[in-house]
């Protein structure tokens, strides 16, 4: 029973916790108070589904205890803003047979205005990610701090500065509307895209990829999809993040060590994920307006296909890359062109690209531009240029297994 009582409750935590939040939030009007609410639920709910078995409908016990517990912290905490208000919400809530905070369609609109709550553009991005992540992915201070390599107390005040900032500034709990609303879409794709993106290649520490992260990621785009199921960029954005998470198995070896896409075991990829982003990206499409998300996702589509020798894929790769840097201009954009211009058109036409970029003072520092300086050396038969610019680029790693891949090319350049 007890085993069957903690599974059941992580499920429900896993699937149900944001939507319960999210409406508890709105009544209770507090983040703080809502979260307490929900974690002291999801705790009684271990106790009492040990004891008397797992309920019919886990989720909606969950919700009733949350709420109640609301009740029961409101009634305590004298010092709270509206507190007869609030009280009086979730009062009249309760005493409802079926209230409407158990209605799908409400349930989906409140995790939306959760979402782009926490996104909303007052605050600065650190504070974005890591109120999204604790908020809507459930995830620990902790395992946040340890994610993005910062101490548990500094990303706890974060958090905490972020809770702060939404209650002070009255920032509404709602969705934008009208001309609004494409603007803040794309600060909600940016804050999920830049979670993905830590998930994917971690800037620092030992490992590679934190599964963790990017899983959270896909979760929240597949949300946003289903809530907002016309916008193509969020289409985009799924596709690019499952296609590339697909070959997540295949990135590491058994030692934890770094392997080239060219180099990859492709029977580990993950077919559902393939075809699950695919299919998304093809919706995407259908739209007749590509974006930055689905420009991106056709390339880690093609990358699925390419070999190194495969030069027609690698040429609309780079075709892909110089379209992508038209719209969204970057210097990631422009490394990769210049990566994708050395496979398909030779190491002479990579470098080409990347010499203004290497020419920039503000790159000076930009480790995959020193990286993929040192590979088109290296294939262009510059054994001592490259050996330079991977130097370079090994000192300005960050992340323990990018660095390790760094100097075994290095070292082969001797043994070659």
């Amino acid at each position: 029973m007890a085993d069957l009582a903690a599974t059941a409750v992580a499920r429900v935590f896993r699937d149900e916790r944001a939507a319960v939040l999210a409406t508890l939030i709105r009544y209770a009007g507090d983040f703080q108070l809502a979260e307490d609410a929900v974690q002291d639920a999801f705790a009684s709910a271990l106790q009492a589904w040990r004891r008397d078995g797992v309920p019919d409908n886990p989720g909606a016990w969950i919700t009733v205890a949350a709420r109640r517990r609301a009740i029961d912290l409101l009634r305590r905490d004298r010092s709270v803003n509206n507190r007869a208000a609030r009280l009086a919400a979730l009062l009249r809530l309760d005493e409802q047979e079926h209230p409407l905070m158990n209605e799908p369609t409400v349930i989906a609109d409140d995790r939306l205005r959760l979402i782009f709550t926490c996104c909303h553009p007052a605050l600065d991005m650190p504070a974005r990610v890591a109120l999204t992540l604790r908020t809507l992915g459930g995830l620990t201070t902790g395992e946040i701090a340890r994610a993005f390599v910062v101490a548990e107390p500094t990303m706890g005040k974060r958090i905490v500065r972020a809770r702060r900032k939404i209650a002070d500034a009255h920032i509404p709990y709602r969705v934008p509307d009208g001309a609004e609303l494409p603007g803040r879409l794309a600060g909600v794709l940016r804050v999920v895209y830049l979670i993905f993106n830590e998930g994917y290649a971690a800037t620092e520490g030992d490992r590679l990829v934190r599964d963790e992260l990017c899983a959270e990621a896909i979760r929240l785009g597949r949300l946003v999809c289903e809530q907002l199921p016309g916008d193509a960029e969020a289409w985009g954005l799924l596709a690019l993040m499952l296609l590339h998470h697909a070959r997540a198995a295949a990135r590491v070896d058994g030692r934890g060590g770094y392997v080239a896409l060219q180099e990859q075991d492709r029977s580990l990829w993950d077919l559902d994920r393939i075809r699950e982003g695919t299919g998304a990206l093809e919706r995407a499409a259908r739209s007749g307006s590509p974006g930055p998300y689905q420009i991106q996702a056709a390339i880690t589509a093609l990358h699925l296909q390419a070999h190194a020798d495969d030069t027609a894929t690698w040429a609309q790769i780079a075709r892909l890359y110089d379209a992508l840097g038209t719209l969204s201009p970057s210097p990631v954009v422009a490394v990769n062109h210049a990566a994708a211009a050395g496979f398909a058109f030779g190491s002479d036409a990579g470098l080409r690209l990347l010499e203004p970029l290497l020419g920039d003072p503000a790159l000076d520092r930009y480790q995959p531009l020193q990286a993929a300086h040192a590979e088109l050396l290296r294939r262009a038969d510059d054994p001592a240029g490259a050996r330079n610019a991977y130097e370079r680029a090994i000192a300005l790693s960050a992340n323990s297994v990018e660095r390790a891949e760094l100097e075994r090319r290095m070292e082969a350049l001797t043994a070659g």
